[in-house]
């Protein structure tokens, strides 16, 4: 086995991911480079999956913690641990040496979005009229208009919208679909694009099966990519002087904020972003209660010591 093949055992469990969880491929992904990872170590310990003791496990945690910030020990202790819960469930291995393990505490992070005169001034920057210049705002305003994901964005067909009721199902974690309203600036936007710049970039034969159907294109005709939708965002942002952490997701987080701060409901933000956990959508109330406080010490005459007295 060389050091970038996954012992049989791994490689099972990662289809099983995919056949019966119905995880996606990005994910699987992931779990492939935190078990790899995994593996790897344990063959620089003369051991395996199958033979691993907890005191091992605890090596391993201990030395992540030094190499790595505690989200990424985390996410790879939470890839090791659902490993051995399958190999226990299939009968693989008597026990379970993470069982006992402590988790690793990470500390909360609120998001930090946009503010609104920030979106439009991110969105103003997409410069011209020819086919890139409208795909970019189209998927800059689709972004923010539905809190998408980035992948899910880049996933979407054309039988996904439907702009004359202003709707589109998007498709998120474990292929759960929900239907998420587009407002009318993303759906003005989007209906230049299709009509007026998509089919400038449709090429006389597609490359790859389902390009066709994809509402977002590159400038060679294929499905626009993660990454090359993740460059459009960024460079519009430096465009537009918006430094630091730009990002895609930092659109959905804007998205969320921006509506709790205009009164929606936390249940709505919660179905229209696609959170399977109340928890995960009330991180965005956090914001926009810091945000309120912001402007209240910045306008109210006496909310600091020394003003209106």
């Amino acid at each position: 086995m060389t050091r970038s093949e996954l012992p049989i055992d791994a490689e099972e469990y990662l289809s099983w991911l995919v056949a019966e969880r119905g995880r996606s491929s990005n994910t699987v992904a992931a779990y492939r480079r935190d078990l790899s990872g995994y593996c790897e170590w344990l063959r620089g310990r003369k051991t395996s999956v199958l033979d691993v003791k907890a005191p091992d496990i605890d090596a391993f945690v201990a030395q992540r913690r030094s190499e790595a910030a505690p989200s990424s020990v985390a996410r790879q202790l939470a890839a090791v641990r659902n490993f051995h819960r399958f190999l226990v469930a299939e009968n693989r291995r008597r026990d379970d040496p993470t069982a006992d393990l402590d988790g690793v505490r990470v500390p909360a992070g609120i998001p930090k979005p946009l503010s609104e005169e920030d979106v439009a001034r991110l969105i103003g920057a997409v410069v011209g009229d020819d086919a890139v210049a409208r795909r970019d705002r189209a998927l800059l305003e689709f972004l923010y208009a539905t809190g998408a994901r980035i992948s899910e964005a880049c996933g979407l067909s054309l039988g996904d919208l439907d702009l004359e009721s202003g709707l589109v199902r998007l498709y998120g974690k474990g292929s759960k679909e929900r239907l998420v309203p587009v407002g009318s600036c993303a759906r003005q936007a989007l209906e230049q694009w299709l009509s007026g710049g998509r089919p400038d970039l449709v090429p006389t034969r597609w490359k790859r099966r389902g390009d066709a159907e994809a509402v977002f294109l590159d400038r060679r005709g294929g499905r626009l990519s993660r990454q090359a939708a993740w460059a459009a965002v960024t460079r519009h942002g430096e465009r537009a002087g918006l430094t630091g952490h730009l990002s895609p997701h930092v659109l959905r987080h804007s998205c969320a904020t921006h509506m709790l701060d205009h009164g929606a409901d936390l249940r709505i933000v919660q179905e229209m972003l696609g959170h399977a956990s109340i928890s995960t959508t009330q991180v965005y109330t956090k914001v926009s209660q810091e945000r309120i406080f912001e402007q209240y010490r910045a306008a109210h005459p006496r909310a600091r010591v020394g003003r209106g007295e």
